[in-house]
């Protein structure tokens, strides 16, 4: 073998060596994080020409006990089995490459992300984006590809930071896989001294349907508007405060001459079908209007952190369900089907208390989704052309997580999942669909 190929190939081993054993933990606090000029020292150094490179990554094993067997549990990470109560599975599993470009002067210039997920389902890529950072009046930056959503809070805090095992019921409807395929501008002063630097405005235009279907199946684009207050600090409590307001406005193209909307007949609320041959082509409404807030003590022990959000709009779904669908929606057969649009409302507030050290966190949450607001209880029935998909959720959930060392720690948390009761069949008590999840997470 030539010896100088073997020179340069010793050379890059021994780099890929020393970059694998020096890297330090730097966990993504939200999904489209990237690495700023804090942690831009820990990253492998390929040269000020060509940039800098890390990788990072989680794995998280876990197992679960239901309540009985063929639990629907589709939100606490997936439905049992029909003769299943009890199972492992591998949740998640990434593996994230960053890459980033500086200016001479130091500034970001160009990032690029690249994320896989493999669990004993197969490997999906989760993060395939570029952001692309204007350094003439440091206003502005560009994110393009297949990136999170900048809508509410718990939609952007990363998997492998939050406390929970899974968001919210609400969040997984409203916006099945958190990430979707297009284009977000945001605008935040980044200059020395910029008054304004602690807010931040994105406009972000998607597809719609996200990672829950393979492509873009009609014309209409989700359009999210989010204006955000980075944490500001008041030192006399001490307390750390932030939050943001969002909207979605968006749709879904109708293909049948046929739509139902819940309408009032005779003080009666009823799933109304609508017959025009206007409705093709027309748009079903997706409006989501969305606020956020966070609190946090600034002490190391004892820390408390408090995070809630509400979120209402209209939400079209089918029959069936008022989850976003990722591909038009069709029966056994293939024949189309028609659109459902619903007002909802859903809301949720976590409490994390950190006991003396940050290697233990006690764990309270509580989440609603109400897919229709219009109806109540034994308001629900088929009669009124009502399904499950108009049933209200309530779940309570509490834990109890614990740091073993910086690349190690696990969650025992438990998920009391209330139904309200309905006429429809099924739901007119509560259903026995309660989860108790231990998750471990080994990360790097």
């Amino acid at each position: 073998m030539n010896h100088h190929l073997t020179i340069k190939m010793r050379y890059l081993l021994i780099l890929l060596t020393v970059f694998l054993f020096s890297s330090r933990v730097l966990a993504q606090r939200t999904i489209n994080d990237v690495m700023d000029s804090t942690t831009v020292n820990h990253l492998l150094i390929i040269s000020k020409k060509y940039g800098s490179l890390s990788f990072s990554g989680y794995l998280q094993p876990q197992f679960q006990l239901a309540q009985s067997n063929g639990t629907q549990a589709e939100y606490q990470g997936g439905n049992f089995g029909e003769n299943t109560s009890n199972r492992f599975r591998l949740r998640r599993g990434r593996l994230r490459a960053d890459y980033m470009l500086l200016t001479d002067e130091g500034a970001p210039s160009t990032y690029f992300v690249l994320q896989f997920d493999g669990t004993e389902q197969g490997v999906a890529v989760r993060d395939f984006w570029g952001r692309y950072y204007e350094n003439k009046w440091k206003f502005l930056y560009v994110t393009l590809g297949l990136s999170g959503r900048p809508f509410g809070n718990e939609l952007q805090l990363s998997s492998s930071v939050r406390e929970a095992p899974e968001r919210g019921r609400m969040s997984q409807i409203l916006m099945k896989t958190e990430r979707d395929l297009g284009v977000t501008f945001t605008l935040n002063p980044r200059w020395k001294g910029a008054k304004l630097k602690n807010f931040v405005f994105d406009l972000g235009i998607y597809n719609g349907q996200g990672l829950s279907g393979p492509a873009e199946f009609d014309n209409s684009k989700d359009f999210i508007f989010r204006l955000s207050h980075k944490p500001y600090i008041i030192k006399s409590i001490p307390l750390s405060i932030a939050g943001g307001i969002s909207t979605l406005q968006g749709g879904l193209n109708h293909r049948l001459p046929v739509s139902y909307k819940t309408e009032n007949i005779n003080n009666l609320w009823s799933m109304v079908k609508d017959s025009s041959a206007k409705t093709i082509n027309t748009i079903a409404p997706r409006r989501y209007y969305g606020t956020d807030i966070q609190f946090s003590t600034t002490s190391e022990s004892w820390k408390s952190e408090l995070r809630a959000e509400v979120i209402s709009g209209l939400q079209t779904g089918t029959s069936t369900t008022s989850t976003t669908p990722g591909s038009y929606p069709v029966d056994n057969k293939s024949i189309a089907l028609p659109y459902y649009t619903r007002s909802f409302n859903g809301a949720y507030v976590t409490f994390v208390q950190t006991l003396n050290s940050t290697d233990n966190q006690v764990i309270l949450k509580y989440d609603y989704y109400d897919p229709n607001a219009k109806v109540k209880g034994m308001a629900v029935n088929s009669i009124q052309g009502l399904s499950a998909a108009d049933v209200r959720f309530d779940t309570f959930g509490f834990g109890f997580l614990h740091h073993f060392n910086p690349h190690f720690k696990a969650v025992l948390y438990y998920d009391m999942i209330k139904n309200e009761a309905t006429q429809i069949p099924g739901y007119e008590n509560d259903r026995r669909d309660n989860v108790l999840t231990l998750r471990t997470q080994f990360y790097f």
